[in-house]
């Protein structure tokens, strides 16, 4: 098992950042040098910062406005009722009016909005998830502004049912159930716009990686070179992954804002409370940080680990569901299952070690939360006995010390939450670095690259050719031209290189030497030994790839029946049928269906690798003749003496690098 060497550290910070902050704004540089990139993404990343620095006040602003807006209307409707219960509000808002804090509001909601204005191109295009970013932060302070109200209205109830003061109670009680009808629509939008945020953070998130993920092969060079063998399991860093740092990541971040505004709101009713009881909570809250933050550090590792080898283990079960045929023929049910069976027990080892340090995290957590309850009444009692403090006070007291604890236990009650986010954040980060295109160079050994330029013609020059990662001569020097209706035939034994020659005129492997020429890749089709059927329609297996082509029925049958499949639409009742394309064809048929995208498609060239392997002789020869026909020049790899004439030239490998070329009299 490998040692991941990840914690808290400026790494993490990086990856974070190249993660979330492109949603909202800009952090790639075109520049590609490591210093340039980093200081690229930390400006950027100060001006993204700045932006919710300016977002915050314009929230508050706006929700100072709302506030002066609401209790002026409801005294002017309910004047006898505010005059009785809430004068000192109605008092507070008319010295607000008076004071300078409205034009200071003002003043910041127009600042705010010149900012944003002079960042136009950067967060133009991202006017959606400003907007509920926004609204996000203002329903927060709406939420914790009723909180306020709430244990003010509870301290009322409890001191008037210890006076037995009826009408005050009754009066509260009014209260309370007017602030519940106001907040619980209130909450429940605030939830559904942190979800909404979410949904289009994974949706935007997921396509980002996606493009990055397709462009350059990235998937081809990460999944079949093993260039990086630290990038695992690509497709559960896509889906899994992504989807839980978009929902982790936005829960956490409003989570500290709400522990901030909570912070501000109750510490300082806390504080006129009890000055010895704020400051006894601060140094708590400090101490079990710290000591979270000690066993978390070591938690990231673990969790790390844990991402990792659950998606080998389910991997491992993917792989027999796609090739269960194969292993049912070799009858290799026995060594399949000790493979998984492996990776499930290295699985639950880690998870066994996660557990261990679960348990001393929730050990040190229970009796830190625990604890806390005894605080508040050993220091806000003692007040009361003295008559310091009315009986409401302790209620309030309690409330607001555990309102204010929560805020400053954060990190101690969320550590484990957050090892696992810094474990994933580091899988996306590692992602998302092993996608840019240099690094399939970086990754690599070798000194020489094979080089490959547009050409009209399909062209080797002294072409030197090796697997990626390895020192090994597969070809050496060889040289040849593909010209029009000069048509090439690889020959060889069995691992001589006769299909690798192939993956670099296609520009799949590059390690080597030499020039390869050739056309543009829309010029170009390739046709492996086992054609890839596509999920889709039948009309899309013939179209593949170029799905979109508007190719009628009447010509899709005639394509058809030129391969010899004239009952195929028939058979699966038309076009537009829908099957499990890999299961229903045979390879022969599927063979001819790849052929078939080739009369459709019409390339300059097609390069077909033993594609005509499971089809008869006289299935091959009608193929072959029809290419012919219609002036596509190929490139075939094959055993078959037959092969021979169709093909104008023959490429022999040997072993060891050699190899000959000659030309065929037919």
């Amino acid at each position: 098992m490998p040692q991941t060497r990840f914690q808290f550290n400026r790494q993490l910070v990086l990856h974070f950042i190249e993660t979330a902050q492109p949603y909202f704004f800009p952090t790639e540089s075109r520049d590609t040098t490591e210093t340039t990139k980093v200081k690229y993404i930390t400006k950027n990343t100060w001006i993204f910062l700045g932006l919710i620095a300016v977002l915050v006040p314009t929230v508050v602003s706006l929700a100072f406005f709302l506030t002066i807006g609401l209790t002026l209307l409801a005294n002017s409707i309910f004047p006898d009722f505010f005059s009785d219960v809430a004068g000192g509000l109605v008092e507070s808002v008319n010295g607000f009016l008076k004071s300078s804090l409205p034009y200071i509001a003002l003043i910041s909601i127009i600042i705010s909005g010149v900012i944003f204005v002079s960042q136009k191109s950067n967060v133009g295009a991202k006017w959606k998830q400003w907007s509920l970013l926004g609204l996000l932060l203002f329903l927060s302070l709406v939420v914790n502004g009723l909180n306020v109200i709430l244990s003010y209205t509870f301290r009322f109830i409890d001191t008037a049912l210890n006076q037995k003061n009826a009408d005050t109670f009754w009066q509260f009680i009014i209260i309370y159930g007017l602030v519940l009808v106001a907040a619980i629509p209130i909450i429940v939008i605030y939830r559904y716009t942190r979800l909404k945020l979410g949904l289009m953070w994974r949706e935007w998130l997921t396509e980002h990686f996606l493009n990055k993920y397709f462009n350059h092969r990235a998937y081809y060079e990460l999944d079949s070179n093993a260039i990086n063998t630290e990038v695992d399991n690509p497709d559960q860093r896509i889906t899994q992954d992504i989807k839980s740092f978009t929902t982790v990541t936005l829960d956490f971040l409003l989570d500290v804002l709400d522990s901030v505004l909570t912070l501000l709101s109750f510490s300082a009713i806390l504080y006129t409370l009890s000055k010895e009881l704020t400051g006894g909570l601060v140094v708590y809250a400090i101490f079990g940080t710290a000591v979270a933050l000690i066993v978390g550090s070591r938690l990231v590792s673990i969790n790390y680990n844990q991402l990792r080898l659950e998606a080998n283990f389910r991997y491992g079960m993917v792989r027999v569901r796609d090739n269960a045929e194969s292993i049912a023929f070799y009858r290799g049910e026995g060594l399949e299952r000790k493979q998984v069976t492996d990776r499930l027990i290295e699985a639950i080892k880690n998870f066994d070690l996660l557990i261990i340090w679960q348990s001393i995290l929730n050990l040190f957590q229970r009796g830190y939360n625990y604890f806390t309850r005894l605080i508040p009444y050993m220091i806000i009692a003692p007040l009361y006995l003295q008559g310091e403090l009315d009986f409401g006070a302790i209620a309030q007291a309690n409330v607001a010390f555990f309102q204010v604890l929560g805020a400053l236990s954060l990190i101690t009650n969320q550590i484990q939450g957050i090892t696992e986010f810094a474990a994933s954040i580091n899988r996306l980060g590692e992602f998302y670095e092993s996608l840019n295109p240099l690094s399939f160079k970086k990754e690599k050994t070798q000194t020489k690259f094979i080089h490959t330029q547009n050409s009209s013609d399909v062209a080797l020059e002294n072409v030197t050719l090796q697997p990626p990662n390895s020192d090994r001569i597969l070809i050496e020097d060889v040289s040849l031209n593909v010209r029009n209706h000069n048509n090439l035939l690889i020959m060889g034994a069995s691992g001589t290189g006769k299909s690798s020659l192939l993956r670099a005129i296609a520009g799949l492997w590059d390690s080597g030497d030499g020039i390869i020429y050739r056309p543009e890749a829309e010029e170009i089709l390739f046709l492996p030994q086992k054609p890839y059927m596509i999920l889709g329609t039948l009309r899309d297996q013939l179209l593949y790839p170029n799905t979109e082509n508007n190719i009628t029925d009447e010509q899709l049958s005639k394509v058809l029946k030129i391969v010899n499949l004239p009952d195929l639409a028939e058979r699966f009742r038309g076009f537009e049928a829908e099957e499990n394309w890999e299961n229903v064809l045979s390879l022969g048929e599927q063979q001819r269906v790849a052929f078939a995208r080739i009369l459709i498609t019409k390339p300059r060239y097609a390069i077909l690798d033993e594609a005509t392997s499971a089809l008869d002789v006289k299935n091959e020869e009608r193929l072959y003749q029809e290419l012919s026909h219609m002036g596509t020049t190929y490139i075939s790899v094959g055993h078959r003496p037959t092969l021979t004439q169709y093909h104008q030239q023959l490429l022999e490998i040997f072993d060891g690098g050699d190899w000959e070329l000659k030309a065929i009299e037919n």
